[in-house]
């Protein structure tokens, strides 16, 4: 029987191996993966149109709250797991949108697919949601191309610049980091402007608390989370000169640039951090380019993924700008730090906070102080089936 030039090259490609054929994407899947409590960052209970609270209720999709677990599988076998944020809603666009782009196609082209996934949400969501839903998605492929190579995800970035990175607790009690070996420690500050003076004497006495335990030789720095403005940044910043803090983190809102450029260019005896509510190099680019942050902090599992975070550390470099990506101690942060003369330190993850076996497994090697990537393939994290059995069964 005559067999057609189609059909024999069909037989042919069948009969290679698998790792001569050109791999594709078979299944794609997202699915809500909450490492924290949605109540850990407020509470939907106001007491009036005015309470202030209503001003920090951040919800059910935003930070480790509305984390999502995306789940890539590979006509050979191969499948990869990356970490998301956004939630419920995330999973919504990938389910509806963004799976169309992946199935069919080989996932080794990651950066390929992270512009073209970019340039199809960018008319609803060039910051935000789909970012973060495109998040997981490029961890997931780079997960991927890690195991297709047999090699830790560092590797695939250029190599490792040093066996291990020396970490910062983010933590209101820097008592528990001083036990687990750490030198440097970020404390979470809750006092702001509607506080007054009262809230200003609070401060300084906090930090000078916290000085008094780690001692004058560690680093000590502060999290503001976006409640001042540039005023009272000022103000707080020589107000705590004698504190000597390293850097003071997102004082402002993240769209003021403005003020960001004014705080840098004026503030006295500390640094000014931002970037862990910024969304991809675009994004970073332009607070380099007007000089809005004295060091960086994007947070690869939903400013942009991996892809994101290569190419920030390369724009910052260019501009002797370090970063220091938030929540730099997961699996997926510590690959970027160790791969990159440009970051200094890695914030904890995991470390030191109330445990549970997600966070775990998801947490860089810790000791004395200092967090390592994992060697195997990929970001070295296997998801067993007992485990998405109990917390992800949709993925199993």
């Amino acid at each position: 029987m005559r067999i057609s030039r189609r059909a024999l090259l069909a037989q042919l490609a069948a009969a290679l191996p698998a790792a001569d054929r050109k791999m594709k994407i078979t299944s794609v899947k997202a699915v809500p993966f909450r490492l924290l409590q949605t109540s850990r960052f407020g509470t939907s209970r106001f007491a009036s149109d005015h309470d202030p609270a209503r001003w920090r209720w951040f919800g059910p999709f935003s930070q480790l709250s509305g984390s999502i677990l995306v789940q890539i599988r590979t006509d050979q076998g191969l499948t990869g797991y990356g970490m998301g944020g956004g939630g419920e809603a995330a999973c919504y666009i990938i389910e509806h949108h963004l799976k169309d782009l992946l199935v069919g196609v080989n996932p080794l082209n990651v950066e390929m697919l992270w512009d073209q996934i970019f340039s199809s949400t960018s008319f609803y969501g060039r910051k935000g949601l789909a970012i973060m839903a495109l998040s997981g998605i490029d961890l997931a492929l780079w997960d991927v191309a890690g195991r297709h190579a047999n090699a830790p995800v560092f590797q695939l970035l250029g190599g490792s610049v040093r066996d291990r990175v020396p970490a910062y607790l983010t933590s209101p009690n820097p008592e528990i980091g001083m036990k687990l070996g750490f030198r440097a420690f970020k404390l979470p500050v809750n006092f702001g402007p509607a506080d007054g003076e009262d809230g200003k004497k609070k401060i300084v006495e906090q930090i000078k608390q916290a000085r008094n335990i780690v001692g004058q030789d560690a680093l000590l720095m502060i999290d503001v989370l976006c409640r001042w403005n540039v005023d009272y940044t000022l103000e707080i910043a020589e107000r705590l000169v004698e504190m000597k803090l390293h850097f003071i983190e997102e004082p402002l809102l993240p769209d003021d640039i403005p003020g960001y450029e004014k705080l840098c260019a004026e503030v006295k005896g500390t640094r000014i951090a931002s970037g862990e509510h910024e969304y991809t190099h675009y994004g970073f680019d332009q607070l380099l380019r007007r000089k809005a942050a004295h060091l960086l902090q994007p947070d690869v599992t939903w400013s942009g993924g991996m892809t994101t975070g290569k190419r920030v550390v390369m724009l910052a470099a260019s501009r002797s700008v370090p970063v220091v990506p938030h929540r730099g101690g997961s699996v997926y942060g510590m690959h970027l730090i160790q791969a990159s003369a440009n970051c200094p330190m890695a914030e904890s993850f995991g470390t030191g906070e109330p445990g549970n076996e997600l966070m775990a497994l998801l947490t860089a090697p810790f000791e004395n102080g200092h967090y390592r990537a994992p060697e195997g393939p990929g970001f070295g994290v296997e998801f067993s089936d007992s485990l998405l059995r109990k917390h992800a069964p949709e993925l199993v």
